[in-house]
């Protein structure tokens, strides 16, 4: 079975905002204009999926910099291979906002906008002259999203912050790992994501709360380290309450068991989960050892937890004697929890990925087709599109200039001196 392709015209600049396929009609947050003013990783993923239900999103690039998630990642030929995802659906201006003339151009788009999201470190935004009072006099419905390490105040809103040291601080390192092994962190931007994620989410509520309070906007204060910690779970209140702190177990957990990850015949690997009480008793009876069912620890997880070198014993032993598919057979058969640990070659040849269309193939004018990670969620009334994909640094400046009444003298200078690209 073969990916579904969205296809579109890449060539030339995109039209005011309709791309060749037309503007997404249908997606919840059609009409509304989001400024993208962020870099790595957060708040760019935050307005990717804005785009992709249907908003406008204007990227803002350093004129001669770019921005620097065209240098993460792999890339093909010199192309970028993470920039065509996360800046996908966005019309992209070069503008330095640190010249007063760009930071008056900023202000003008900010006018005709609904949403910005930045996240410069706190203060940077009112040194140029765009502090939300200021923009919120020329736009009282403006929306503003402030992503940072740590938050707007406290003893840290001027520290660098970085997803790495959210992950660290949110004690998801400090549980991470082997229980003789050093803190581990993903690898990936997992705090990042998270955040953007929970950044979409807040935009969205804001702008309802719009809806209900006479069309005015607000500023959200938003951190990459708060997310993370509702993420890792109520390790503060276990404290709190408690006394305790949690520890590395590796792939196992305290709350059940068995959970882990074990090796098949084959070379491969499997994870299962046994949260609930049914399960686990299927998976061991699956593995032909039912007689632990009527021990009395095992009807709780964190009992059986205490077991979980018994357990692992009884699963890990009989997976290893099968091959993955027929692990996985056996489990999905008996009504017991399973999932193959997949790469990323495994996820593109999986027939649930592929007929569910959790990944979609979009055309570009670099690469042909990209295939790249679907709209994140389905909605069967107003759903969201894979448009097109990121562009060229400036591709829509031009435009978006004449727009706002700039002349093409006045632009030609602007971009001699680099305030604009």
């Amino acid at each position: 079975m073969a990916f579904r392709t969205m296809e579109h015209d890449p060539s030339g600049p995109a039209p005011d905002p309709h791309h060749a396929t037309g503007p997404l009609s249908d997606g919840p947050l059609t009409g509304m204009r989001v400024i993208d003013a962020s870099t790595i990783l957060a708040g760019p993923l935050c307005c990717q999926i804005l785009g992709d239900f249907g908003a406008e999103v204007i990227k803002i690039e350093h004129p001669t910099a770019g921005d620097s998630m065209r240098g993460h990642g792999e890339s093909k030929d010199g192309t970028p291979l993470w920039w065509k995802e996360i800046s996908r659906n966005k019309r992209t201006i070069g503008l330095s906002l640190s010249a007063p003339e760009g930071a008056e151009l900023f202000a003008r788009l900010a006018a005709t906008a609904d949403v910005i999201v930045e996240n410069f470190r706190p203060g940077t935004l009112e040194r140029w002259g765009l502090s939300p009072e200021r923009l919120h006099e020329i736009n009282p419905a403006l929306v503003i999203v402030r992503i940072t390490g740590f938050g707007q105040q406290g003893p840290y809103a001027s520290r660098a912050g970085f997803g790495t040291l959210a992950e660290a601080m949110s004690g998801f390192a400090h549980l991470t790992g082997q229980p003789d092994g050093p803190p581990t962190l993903p690898a990936f931007g997992l705090a990042d994501s998270i955040c953007g994620i929970a950044a979409s989410s807040a935009v969205s509520m804001a702008l309802l709360a719009r809806e209900h309070n006479g069309g005015q906007g607000q500023v959200i204060d938003m951190s990459l380290l708060e997310p993370i910690m509702a993420a890792v779970g109520p390790g503060p209140t276990v404290y709190q309450q408690l006394g305790t702190v949690g520890t590395r177990h590796g792939n196992r957990s305290h709350n059940n068991a068995p959970r882990n990850t074990y090796a098949t015949k084959d070379g491969h690997w499997v994870a299962i989960s046994t949260s609930a009480q049914a399960i686990a008793e299927r998976v061991l009876t699956l593995v032909g050892h039912p007689e632990v069912i009527d021990e009395p620890w095992f009807a709780a997880g964190h009992s059986r937890a205490l077991h979980a070198d018994l357990l692992d014993g009884y699963v890990g032993g009989w997976i290893g004697e099968r091959t993955r598919d027929e692990v996985v057979a056996a489990f999905t058969d008996a009504g017991a929890a399973v999932a193959p640990v997949y790469s990323a070659k495994d996820l593109v040849e999986d027939p649930h990925v592929r007929e569910t269309e959790m990944l979609v193939e979009v055309d570009d004018p670099d690469l042909g087709t990209v295939l790249q990670h679907n709209v994140m969620w389905r909605m069967s009334e107003t759903p969201g599109r894979v448009r097109f994909t990121g562009r060229d640094l400036g591709s829509d400046t031009d435009g978006l200039l004449a727009d706002l009444g700039v002349d093409t003298a006045t632009l030609h200078d602007l971009r001699t001196r680099n305030v604009v690209r």
